[in-house]
């Protein structure tokens, strides 16, 4: 081979070999392994995205302090149900025991069906929107039709067979309000400022539900069903002006309400305005349930007569085991134990109140608030009408009043908190 051109492929070999400088091939190894890091990290974080949201939730744990008040209020709620219902129970069927039983049976029922809540993603409610609304229509409309319908004490709010099982179709229409307006509002952000969008749709449907409710008729239940519709549309973003409006409006309806009341206009409620206002001056027709709840208040003291020791529920005090069974906490536990019942329903409210300010999405958060908004208007309802702040409304008191489907749909709404308390997002710098 000639000198030259052996030169010349030792010029084209050491050309190639500057090119393979070993810095830069190694700088371009470090810049692959930094691209492929980067990809791996991206994918696994679109991958995190998709399934858990922008912030990494927290390790899926239920919330303990509002578990374990749930459970001590059940617990304190069947005890207290034993201890003013055994005289009545014992009179009816020969059996002390009879409502604690079919209580415990339902609280077993509900705490079941809480844990299990407890466990299923809260959004899956969302397909259950619809079938939920449609299913308490049909019911609240079935309980109007003669013969199908349970009347007692001259209102027909029951479905079922009496003495055996009966429910109140206003139970389940409570929870489809509170799911169709979390999950309706939750997806409007903005539009909850608008008329159209915001407001019109949800005062007809809440309407609507009302007047079914009160052709049966149940004001209590219409109170807290209206009630808890319209808070959850003003944590859904309603416009101050249409708050405004409506607390003006509902303050005229009561007002006009009362005074035709008063001028015999509308008979219905007429004698439980009267009564409210002064109990006894019919201390022994009319006005003898309130003036036996305000004996029991008053004989409980500061400290009470001593759990089970209670006289008014020996026949005197009517529906002590059901609407007025805090007179019978206040009369056996006094102020002290009716104030420390009172603190731990707070405790429970405050605490669900704030899961919802730390819920992962829209959906959770007003979930919970409509949860805790109807217990806790319940709940404040029951006491001021026990105690003669408010007119006698039939309303029951949550965890204590007997009623087993009641307890085990309000045990089953607690695992819908629960449930959202376990999606909520951890700390940023977790």
């Amino acid at each position: 081979m000639p000198q030259t051109e052996k030169r010349k492929r030792r010029g084209l070999f050491a050309r190639k070999r500057v090119r393979r400088d070993p810095g830069q091939s190694q700088a371009r190894g470090q810049s692959q392994a930094r691209g492929q890091s980067q990809a791996r990290g991206q994918s696994q974080a679109r991958g995190q995205s998709r399934g858990q949201g922008v912030r990494p939730l927290a390790a899926g744990r239920m919330d303990l302090p509002f578990l374990l008040l749930t459970l001590l209020l059940t617990i304190m709620g069947l005890v207290m149900l034993f201890s003013a219902s055994f005289p009545s129970a014992n009179y009816e069927s020969g059996d002390p025991a009879y409502y604690l039983k079919r209580q415990g049976l339902f609280a077993l029922l509900g705490l079941a069906a809480m844990l299990a809540m407890a466990r299923i993603d809260y959004h899956r409610l969302r397909g259950m929107t619809k079938i939920l609304m449609y299913v308490s229509v049909f019911l609240l409309a079935l309980v109007l039709v003669p013969g199908v319908g349970i009347t007692q004490n001259g209102a027909t709010r029951w479905l079922g067979k009496a003495g055996v099982l009966t429910f109140q179709p206003s139970e389940i229409a409570k929870l489809a309000i509170i799911v169709y307006f979390a999950d309706s509002i939750s997806k409007k952000k903005n539009l909850m400022e608008n008329f159209k969008y915001g407001v019109r749709p949800y005062i007809l449907i809440l309407g609507f539900f009302a007047g079914l409710m009160l052709l049966e008729p149940h004001l209590s239940g219409t109170i807290l069903i209206v009630g808890t519709g319209i808070v959850l549309m003003i944590v859904g973003g309603l416009d101050k002006r249409w708050i405004i409006g409506g607390i003006s409006g509902v303050a005229a309806v009561g007002l006009i309400y009362v005074k035709l009341v008063e001028a015999g206009i509308i008979s219905y409620g007429a004698d439980r305005i009267r009564m409210w206002k002064d109990p006894w001056i019919d201390a022994l027709d009319e006005g003898y349930q309130m003036c036996q709840s305000l004996i029991a208040i008053g004989s409980g003291g500061l400290t009470g007569v001593g759990l089970g020791k209670g006289r008014q529920k020996f026949l005197y005090l009517p529906e002590e085991h059901n609407d007025f069974i805090f007179a019978v906490v206040c009369e056996e536990l006094g102020l002290i134990g009716a104030t420390l019942v009172m603190l731990v329903f707070a405790l429970l409210i405050l605490r669900g109140f704030w899961i919802a300010l730390q819920a992962r999405d829209r959906f959770g958060a007003l979930l919970v608030v409509g949860v805790m908004t109807q217990i806790s208007l319940q709940t404040f309802l029951n006491i001021a009408v026990v105690s003669g702040l408010v007119p006698a409304t039939g309303i029951s008191l949550p965890f204590f009043s007997y009623g087993g489907t009641a307890l085990a749909l309000q045990l089953f709404e607690m695992g819908i908190v629960l449930s959202v308390s376990r999606q909520i997002p951890a700390p940023r710098g977790g």
